[in-house]
């Protein structure tokens, strides 16, 4: 039994992990390597992630560097990202894209926040299908007889504290991020 109440406890922080992931994608006022994640750039005939393409680096505050390995993908390179919908602009120099990133206005703020708090209730979302996964799974052990009613209820409020203390921490990570992305 304690082998399911560890893998809840996994998927639970998987749930968690996937959701910081979310939030490290998103846009705030400072330049961010991971902000440039999400593109797919089309090489070699396929569809790659750009950090299997170039090195993504931060020289300062406001810049986003992008050092393509093959100079045949600049031009590529470059279309994913002004196709990106981030808003980004490279300046193409040689085999390297320099990004500039502006200020955030404040409609743009709005609709960030209002992006992570969808993200942070599909993490919600996870949490709780974790969560029936585990009392499904302790229901139907208290049918088979494998466990009593009295280990169903108690190991039943442990799967609802692990489940509660996950969205708390989702609830946290959001309210930091706001804070964040407001931050002028």
């Amino acid at each position: 039994m304690s082998g399911e109440y560890d893998d809840l406890k996994r998927r639970m922080d998987g749930a968690i992990a996937a959701f910081k992931h979310d939030l490290a994608s998103l846009r705030t006022g400072r330049a961010s390597s991971n902000l440039l994640d999400a593109i797919q750039v089309q090489a070699y005939g396929t569809t790659m992630p750009i950090n299997q393409v170039a090195n993504v680096t931060v020289p300062e505050p406001r810049m986003i560097s992008v050092s393509i390995w093959d100079k045949s993908m600049v031009g590529a390179v470059d279309r994913a990202i002004r196709e990106s919908n981030l808003g980004f602009n490279p300046i193409v120099d040689g085999t390297n894209l320099r990004i500039p990133l502006p200020e955030l206005n404040e409609q743009r703020r709005k609709e960030l926040v209002k992006i992570s708090h969808g993200y942070a209730e599909n993490a919600r979302v996870a949490a709780r299908h974790v969560r029936r996964d585990g009392m499904d799974f302790l229901k139907k052990a208290e049918k088979d007889g494998v466990i009593s009613e009295d280990d169903q209820r108690k190991r039943s409020d442990q799967v609802q504290k692990l489940t509660d203390e996950t969205i708390s921490t989702i609830d946290h990570l959001l309210s930091d991020k706001e804070a964040e992305i407001m931050q002028v």
